[in-house]
């Protein structure tokens, strides 16, 4: 299909124009498996293996002449030289002024942020070891957003068969969250972390006063001496009074704050060299997206069919499904990571997308959700990808049954929703019924993407982590967005302050009713 996209961003100054014709592309209707025979190239140019993944993109709809489209349009939109304003530590946050230096946590960058992020991880380690070596049975992780998905993330999936205290990592200002892990320790056994980039955030410093209050009444001496913070102002931690304080730099976004000492509980459970591990297999990801040429570029690629399916043929939604327990946490942090950075409705430089920007990303754990959610991806009217995330080696000693089964169901979904059923078909296996083997027909033609892992280990949950980080900022840089800042999430806070000192900010009747029957 012949798109005419600008070869040259030097003759055509990067906008949201560079998208214009892939929007009109996405009229014609894509025949996912005739793409098969058509491209023969077309598994070689879509599957790539990084760092202990494998990445199969091939049954994603988007035909090889899109692709190229879409490469030009990243050049257009000068991919190449956002990535590299973002490894030279320059700004490109540009609505706050700053750079993103979360890559300097795991060695990658430039090199004085680099030396800085080094002794602050053995700081890190030190502490880790102190704790590990200590009367503490259990460790309290208290924060919210990317201070507690992150760390929830890398103990769920790792933290098993760690040999450290346990982790118990609370975000909700529900005093439920926090009562449950009150009551699985003991007070004068336990030691509480509390991060909060500016040390002012709400929820994390209720909860952090309530488990201080907890451990008070149960006798401990001085609960504030014994914390440790983790915190972009430590001046605030330590005139609070923290016994211990971490520090990470102002230009480490919150979701992109688990390599820095936000990863604390990784280190106290799994033992500091597993911290290392997954920030070695970060910067092996971090290189690979800046060396690679984008045609071959793992999260370049990813990122342009997430672009071409949201933006262009406007699929707004895409699942997730880890087939691996250990990954089960995986979608409730790409939620943050990819809807808080690119769910944006203007760009950059303040002009409102001519279209869509991030998809809705959601999805679960396989095989739970084949028996909730599939019914809708197989035959509902919602189309969005589906991506399917793997181990090849089990974390488990049982039988091999187990395994074989998992990954047969998974292979099988994405077979299935692109082979589908047909009615004659259907209507052989309904003994001539019409309407159920109407009922019985599945559309097929539904996209999807494969991402084996060789094993899940920190090295290679690095590795994929960083994937996902890399894919949302090039989406970014094609959609004219910054990745780096979330003023959507402020004006909700703003107003429940201002019900908490009952102020009237002129709320809707419905909102003023509410508040009086829920006795604000």
């Amino acid at each position: 299909m012949p798109l005419d996209i600008p070869a040259s961003p030097a003759e055509n100054p990067p906008t949201m124009d560079h998208l214009a014709p892939l929007r009109a592309a996405a009229a014609t209707p894509v025949d996912i498996l005739a793409l098969f025979a058509a491209e023969p190239d077309r598994l070689s140019r879509l599957s790539l293996s990084v760092a202990g993944i494998h990445a199969d993109l091939s049954r994603l709809a988007l035909p090889l002449p899109v692709l190229d489209a879409l490469l030009a349009a990243a050049q257009a939109a000068d991919l190449p030289g956002w990535r590299a304003r973002l490894f030279a530590g320059d700004v490109v946050n540009p609505s706050e002024g700053r750079a993103a230096t979360h890559m300097a946590e795991r060695g990658v960058g430039r090199p004085d942020l680099v030396a800085t992020a080094a002794a602050a991880a053995a700081a890190v380690a030190e502490t880790a070891m102190h704790l590990r070596a200590g009367d503490v049975d259990d460790v309290i992780h208290i924060g919210i957003g990317g201070s507690a998905l992150g760390p929830a993330l890398l103990i769920d999936a790792l933290g098993r068969d760690g040999d450290g205290p346990r982790i118990h990592v609370v975000a909700n200002i529900d005093g439920e969250a926090l009562a449950r892990a009150l009551a699985a320790c003991n007070p004068q056994r336990t030691r509480l972390v509390i991060v909060s980039k500016t040390f002012t955030t709400a929820e994390t410093m209720t909860n952090a006063q309530s488990a201080l209050d907890w451990q008070a009444a149960a006798g401990v001496a001085d609960p504030r001496g014994q914390c440790i913070a983790i915190t972009a102002r430590p001046d605030r931690a330590a005139a609070w009074g923290a016994g211990t304080v971490l520090d990470f730099a102002e230009s480490v976004g919150g979701r992109y704050s688990l390599w820095s000492a936000v990863g604390l509980p990784l280190a106290v459970r799994c033992g500091p060299q597993a911290l290392a591990q997954l920030r070695a297999g970060a910067a092996a990801m971090d290189a690979h997206f800046r060396d690679a040429p984008l045609a071959a570029n793992l999260p370049v690629l990813a990122a342009l069919a997430d672009v071409w399916a949201a933006h262009a043929q406007g699929q707004q939604t895409r699942g997730v499904f880890a087939y691996d327990e250990r990954l089960r946490l995986l979608p409730a942090y790409l939620q943050q990571l990819e809807m808080e950075s690119n769910g944006k409705r203007v760009s950059r430089d303040g002009d409102p997308l001519p279209g869509p920007s991030a998809a809705i990303t959601w999805g679960g754990t396989g095989t739970d959700a084949q028996h909730a959610v599939f019914q809708l991806i197989h035959q509902g009217t919602a189309i969005g990808p589906i991506e399917f995330i793997g181990v090849k080696q089990p974390g488990h000693g049982l039988a091999a049954g187990h395994h074989r089964q998992l990954l047969a169901n998974m292979l099988a979904q994405g077979a299935a929703l692109l082979k589908g059923r047909s009615f004659e078909a259907a209507l052989a296996l309904s003994g001539g019924d019409p309407a159920l083997a109407r009922a019985k027909s599945f559309p097929g033609n539904r996209p999807s993407s494969t991402w084996l892992l060789d094993r899940l280990d920190a090295h290679t949950l690095g590795a994929l982590i960083a994937a996902y980080e890399h894919r949302t900022f090039a989406a970014a840089v094609l959609l004219g967005l910054n990745p780096f800042d979330q003023w959507g999430v402020e004006l909700g806070k703003e107003m429940a302050n201002a019900l908490i000192a009952g102020e009237d900010l002129g709320f809707d009747p419905s909102t003023t009713r509410l508040v009086a029957l829920a006795g604000l």
